[in-house]
């Protein structure tokens, strides 16, 4: 039988103490599943080269674009196109699995204080 073993979702995210700093819980190719947590607003950014997958675990947030936005609660999830630009929020603490290729910076083209180190495995 493969080291196959189940990952526990409420333990990992036991583990994240800051909020978003998205860290990796599992890959699969060359994607990687990131768990996180967040409250307040991030900065508005895109990601030029690939879509991003929101899943909502726990809580409620908001992403906004340019041209709206869209609220998201637990058990629901988004996929925004590549390029988009959009800033994500949540008025309470949210938990939320991101999926993205391995080595996206969660701050995208925007960069600055937010950027989340990268390859940070729980």
């Amino acid at each position: 039988m493969p080291d196959v073993k189940p990952i526990n979702l409420k333990e990992k995210l036991s583990k994240i103490a800051e909020h978003w700093k998205p860290k990796i819980i599992a890959r699969m190719n060359d994607y990687h599943f990131k768990l996180v947590k967040f409250q307040g607003d991030f900065v508005w950014h895109r990601h030029n080269d690939t879509d991003e997958v929101f899943i909502v675990l726990d809580g409620e947030m908001s992403i906004a674009f340019r041209d709206g936005s869209i609220d998201l609660k637990t058990g629901e999830m988004v996929v925004v196109p590549k390029g988009v630009e959009h800033k994500p929020s949540a008025g309470k603490e949210c938990r939320a699995m991101l999926v993205e290729p391995s080595g996206t910076r969660n701050t995208g083209t925007a960069g600055g204080e937010r950027t989340a180190a990268d390859n940070v495995w729980i």
